[in-house]
């Protein structure tokens, strides 16, 4: 078995110089909502292990807004939401003429949507095959494909079915073999979501994954590719507590029949009506202690949150553990409890897990926080394959690594910027 995914482990196009003896595979685990301090808790027994032969980040700073479209697309394009368009989980685009959901499949097979270039389309375009269990987007068609292998989405599948598919994936012959698999499980953030990220229950749900990750692990290892196969585990974004005691209603402050409410807490998208734009924000801001109000060009830089269309005219931002909403929405939904995410992506409790280790990978190291643009030149780099043009740098987070780093990666900047390689639009 170990012999045929070693043969599986087709070579990229890496330069000569710096290419592995033996390509490596890249395994890419999703645990959604898995905030970085987590990592400490008792249940992440395996997590902790795997960082110790390997590194961690004190934490990832996700992509802001920190909701899991947004930040999962970031982590495998490299692209700000600004760049890639996926600028929240409800968006509206007038030129597609409909209104983007994550739950309305038929809307977000439309690739209009999807503008980046996935790792996994780099990859198949460079002939180094893909796979993906759930990777959000990567059961539709973007950027003119999808992996050689995937899964329509359905949570309903169990999670150990999941793992089970990956090891069968990776024992494949050289012919059929992935050498990228992408592998997603919601467990912490529903946990999160229902009871807050301090409940018992969410310590049950990390104890859940951590354990999916120890069989991925030892199923790696019966394979006997643990020295060939780079494991990384991330999340897309944080979490913290919300409650009925921390809410701001807007139609205290507005008329909310006079505009449209795009998406809601914790960033809220309003489309006013036509030159009213500034007329709104000047009722707003100053309204609450607790509520950050932004014409869309306004938006703090920081937050790469102006440059597209999509990113609606008014930007509120409400305060960690603060929710917008409206009585009426109040009414139909309940208040809010237990915990979310999507607020300022620099807060530590939006700190997003990262955890990495094989080979070409540092061992025992712990990384500074550093953005989830990052992770996608630093896989494009341990599959030994050329990056598209990103938002990332490699440079950003080479402390990750053991070796040097090729020409096809070296940190290429545009205007002063620090933020590393910028996409061609």
């Amino acid at each position: 078995m170990a012999l045929l995914l070693a043969a599986a482990c087709r070579p990229g196009p890496a330069p000569a110089s710096v290419a592995p003896a033996v390509p490596r595979t890249v395994v890419l685990v999703s645990l959604d909502g898995f905030r970085a301090d987590y990592l400490d808790r008792p249940g992440a027994v395996r997590l902790r292990a795997l960082a110790a032969r390997g590194v961690r980040a004190q934490r990832m700073i996700p992509a802001f807004p920190s909701k899991t479209f947004p930040a999962h697309f970031t982590v495998i394009t490299g692209l700000h939401p600004e760049h890639h368009g996926l600028v929240a989980n409800t968006m509206v685009d007038p030129a597609i003429g409909t209104t983007f959901t994550i739950g309305d499949t038929l809307v977000a097979r439309d690739p209009r949507w999807w503008q980046g270039e996935p790792l996994w389309i780099t990859a198949e375009r460079q002939g180094v095959r893909t796979a993906s269990f759930y990777w959000p987007g990567s059961d539709y068609e973007v950027a003119g494909g999808r992996p050689t292998d995937y899964r329509p989405y359905d949570g309903r599948v169990p999670n150990a079915a999941r793992v089970r598919q990956v090891l069968e994936w990776l024992a494949r012959p050289a012919a059929t073999a992935p050498r990228f698999v992408m592998l997603y499980f919601s467990t912490t953030d529903d946990a999160g979501h229902a009871h807050g990220p301090e409940a018992p229950q969410v310590d049950t749900a990390i104890a859940q994954v951590d354990s999916l990750v120890g069989m991925l692990e030892d199923g790696i290892a019966a394979l006997g590719a643990t020295e060939r196969v780079v494991l990384v585990v991330v999340a897309d974004h944080g979490m913290t507590a919300i409650s009925a005691d921390r809410v701001i209603y807007l139609d205290d402050y507005l008329d909310l029949s006079t505009m449209r409410v795009i998406d809601w807490m914790p960033v809220t998208g309003l489309a006013p009506r036509a030159g009213e734009e500034d007329a709104v924000v000047a009722r707003l801001r100053g309204a609450h202690p607790h509520l950050a109000v932004y014409r869309r060009d306004a938006v703090p830089a920081r937050f790469h949150y102006r440059a597209h269309p999509r990113i609606p005219p008014v930007v509120l931002i409400a305060d960690e553990g603060w929710t917008i909403s409206s009585h009426d929405r109040v009414k139909l939904m309940g208040p809010p409890r237990g915990g979310t995410h999507g607020y300022d992506n620099q807060l530590p409790s939006m700190g997003a897990l990262f955890v990495a280790a094989g080979p070409g990978v540092a061992r025992g190291r712990v990384l500074p926080p550093f953005g989830s643009v990052h992770v996608y030149p630093l896989l494009a780099h341990l599959l030994g394959i050329r990056p598209a043009r990103t938002d990332g740098s490699l440079d950003s987070v080479r402390a990750a690594l053991r070796g040097p780093i090729d020409v096809f990666h070296r940190t290429q900047r545009r205007d002063g910027d620090p933020g590393g390689i910028f996409r061609d639009r």
